[in-house]
């Protein structure tokens, strides 16, 4: 049992930025217990006014003590202070092996949850709170106290992970490791390099749902030599799904070669896939090899797979059957043994419903096809995503970011992303060049960001007109805020769905667009 064995829902939009910064906390000390404090502090300030106490126990038969009080000072202190079981602090956490919430002495309330290490309960927090608090905030801090445990788990697993992949590395015959001769992993054995900080996965950050399946399916892929189709948004990553399968199969030794169909002409696209022999046009003064040529024993990945001419759709298909080609200008089959990943943003049943797009060649490409999801569907992954990129352009512009305000945040997660991961890193760029303070604030953001999608009229003068454009902006605001639900947006603004619905249809507004997940 864990904090969220009974507790699936994905954590309130309010809880998101102060979650995010007790998770940055976690993965910035070394060991559990010197964040403890910390986190019972952003607790406290997020609940204010509240007491938070924390026990915990490092060993698995030690005795639990207080490890954080806040603020401080408090009614309790830290130490070795008797903890008993079904008595206040933390007792009712330990005796019921789950959340309580319950009265305590001078007319306060108190949430308590357990903090799991496996099987054993490794502490507790506790939550103290004025009987008078509200109940919408009551709920949202034993949610925050809920996810805080969580956290708090996947950091003590992280750990014990690393600790036992370390075991057995101490030399038994006294010499260091440096000198010790050990076999040397073939690439299948290889195991994925994560991010120190669990959620980072061969450069994908993201710990939501969605990409956890995604990794999922990454890994059951890589090490066979089947052909996969990625399919998504522009700007959801798809160059970072296939590279990601090729670091994590047998092949990772081999070369990647990426090709964008889309960029190349048509006249010179079989010539950079399959090369040409000397003389086989005019300029052709030297044979030349093609990517399926450079891609042996590697990956070849093609991108945007979606736009390549009826012509060279039949020869990549040949190729696929038969896995062998010849130069344009040649006679000479050439075998190949280099893997195929395609890509595309396109809808290729459509495609090929619409006489676009060979159905034998989909059928060929679609043996094992992954979805990248947009990313307004991956929920707190854009604070993830958001805190990377802030890191990645300081390291790049030599301009020091500290922190991502609250009030940017929230404008980063009700806005729908039609630009996906692409278009949050340029917001985030962006937003680096133009602060003054190393704070990344709300006003920093692009506009598209900060108010209503652009309404698509020009500026008129009259009345009509006026009030025409004054409704779009306010439909289109409502749904940005409820996030694609139209009942809500509707109840937001005081008008029946029905009225709703019909006012989405004459200015031609599609919800589904601003739909994100939290």
């Amino acid at each position: 049992m864990t904090a969220m064995s009974s507790f699936r829902k994905q954590p309130s939009a309010e809880n998101l930025p102060v979650l995010f910064s007790i998770q940055r906390t976690l993965s910035l000390h070394s060991e559990v217990p010197s964040a403890l404090p910390l986190c019972a502090q952003k607790i406290a300030e997020a609940c204010h006014p509240g007491e938070v106490i924390i026990i915990f126990s490092g060993e698995a038969s030690g005795a639990m003590e207080i490890a954080a009080v806040a603020p401080e000072p408090a009614r309790l202190q830290r130490g070795h202070q008797p903890i008993k079981m079904g008595a206040f602090p933390c007792g009712k956490a330990l005796e019921k092996e789950e959340l309580v919430e319950m009265g305590i002495d001078k007319g306060k309330y108190c949430v308590e949850a357990p903090i799991w290490n496996g099987k054993r309960i490794a502490g507790a927090i506790s939550l103290i709170l004025e009987a008078d608090f509200p109940t919408a905030r009551r709920e949202r801090a034993a949610e925050l106290l809920q996810w805080t445990c969580f956290l708090v788990e996947e950091a003590l697993g992280l750990r014990e992970a690393l600790l036992k992949r370390t075991e057995g590395t101490a030399p038994a015959d006294g010499r260091e490791p440096a000198e010790r001769n050990f076999p040397e992993k073939s690439a299948s054995e290889k195991e994925p390099v994560e991010n120190p900080r669990g959620i980072s996965f061969h450069g994908m950050i993201g710990t939501s749902d969605r990409m956890k399946e995604v990794f999922t399916l990454i890994g059951q892929v890589a090490g066979t030599n089947a052909t996969v189709l990625v399919l998504g948004e522009s700007g959801t990553g798809k160059e970072l799904v296939a590279k990601a399968i090729h670091d994590c199969s047998p092949r990772s030794g081999g070369p990647f070669i990426a090709v964008n169909c889309a960029a190349l002409p048509e006249s010179i696209i079989e010539s950079e896939l399959f090369g040409h022999e000397k003389g086989a046009f005019t300029g052709a003064i030297a044979a030349r090899q093609g990517r399926f040529e450079a891609a042996k024993d590697g990956t070849l990945f093609l991108d945007e797979i979606g736009d390549l001419s009826p012509t060279v759709q039949v020869k990549l298909l040949r190729i696929l059957q038969e896995r062998s080609f010849e130069r344009v200008g040649g006679n000479k089959a050439i075998r190949t043994n280099a893997r195929i990943i395609a890509a595309t943003h396109r809808d290729l049943l459509k495609e090929v419903e619409a006489g676009n797009f060979r159905e034998d060649l989909f059928f060929r490409l679609n043996v094992f096809p992954v979805h990248i999801p947009p990313l307004r569907e991956r929920g707190a992954d854009i604070l993830l995503l958001a805190d990377h990129f802030a890191e990645k352009f300081g390291e790049s512009s030599g301009k020091h970011i500290k922190r991502i305000s609250s009030p940017a945040l929230d404008l980063l997660m009700i806005y729908h992303w039609p630009g996906n991961v692409r278009e949050l890193e340029n917001c985030i760029s962006r937003a680096g060049i133009v602060s003054t303070d190393g704070v990344i604030h709300s006003y920093n953001l692009p506009p598209s960001l900060q108010s209503a999608t652009s309404t698509g009229t020009e500026p008129i003068s009259t009345f009509d007109g006026a009030v025409a454009r004054l409704e779009k902006e306010m439909l289109v605001e409502a749904l940005k805020i409820e996030r694609g639900n139209s009942a809500q947006a509707a109840q937001r603004l005081g008008i029946t769905e029905r009225r709703f619905r019909f006012a989405l249809q004459r200015y031609k507004v599609d919800y589904h667009r601003f739909r994100t997940k939290l």
